[in-house]
């Protein structure tokens, strides 16, 4: 049982794995972290299940940052609850990435995204500035007019930090109203450059 990750990255991985599926009968089952790669997941002929049923062995997902100590940026897609549960999930991680996603500091080129009830939003914003908050938006959508909903229900905040430091992704999911963070704090994956 594999947990796919979600995003571009994750797209052409699954694409592979469905080649060598045809090639090689491989038995296996993936437990996609969103909509949009379940589908795709379904489309590639691969076997679907869910976190619910089946516990994953392994997972793979890409990445918007990685820092030197492995730590993770991720979420711009709006996945980032389902990937996170995949992430806590599993004793074996695997991030692909290429060069460009290495940063010395995380929030360096990306804000962290932050998945949030929509009745909190200001409370969230409020209680952030005590942890260095520098900017935070609502996230808004690019096809339609209003915010990105995730597939929880809930609004996504991108915040900038003055520092992002070890421990950040705790402090944020200590605020009422916060359903998951972009931070990956801790997780010690294996990164694989392309």
């Amino acid at each position: 049982v594999i947990g796919v990750g979600s995003g571009s990255t994750s797209l052409m991985a699954i694409q592979s794995i469905s080649r060598r599926l045809k090639n090689e009968r491989l038995d296996i089952l993936v437990i996609p972290t969103s909509t949009e790669m379940n589908f795709a997941c379904q489309h590639f002929g691969l076997s679907v299940t869910d976190i619910v049923v089946d516990k994953p062995i392994w997972c793979f997902d890409g990445a918007d940052e990685v820092d030197e100590n492995t730590n993770l940026n991720k979420g711009r897609g709006g996945a980032l609850y389902k990937e996170k549960l995949m992430m806590s999930s599993c004793q074996e991680r695997y991030i692909l990435i290429d060069n460009s996603k290495k940063v010395k500091h995380l929030g360096t080129n990306f804000p962290i995204p932050i998945e949030v009830q929509p009745s909190s939003v200001s409370y969230v914003k409020a209680e952030l500035d005590h942890f260095g908050l520098r900017e935070v938006s609502i996230r808004l959508a690019g096809g339609k007019d209003g915010p990105v909903y995730s597939e929880n229900n809930c609004l996504l905040l991108d915040a900038w930090f003055d520092e992002v430091y070890e421990g950040l992704e705790k402090d944020i999911k200590s605020i009422t109203g916060v359903l998951e963070s972009g931070l990956f704090q801790g997780f010690d994956p294996t990164i694989i450059t392309s």
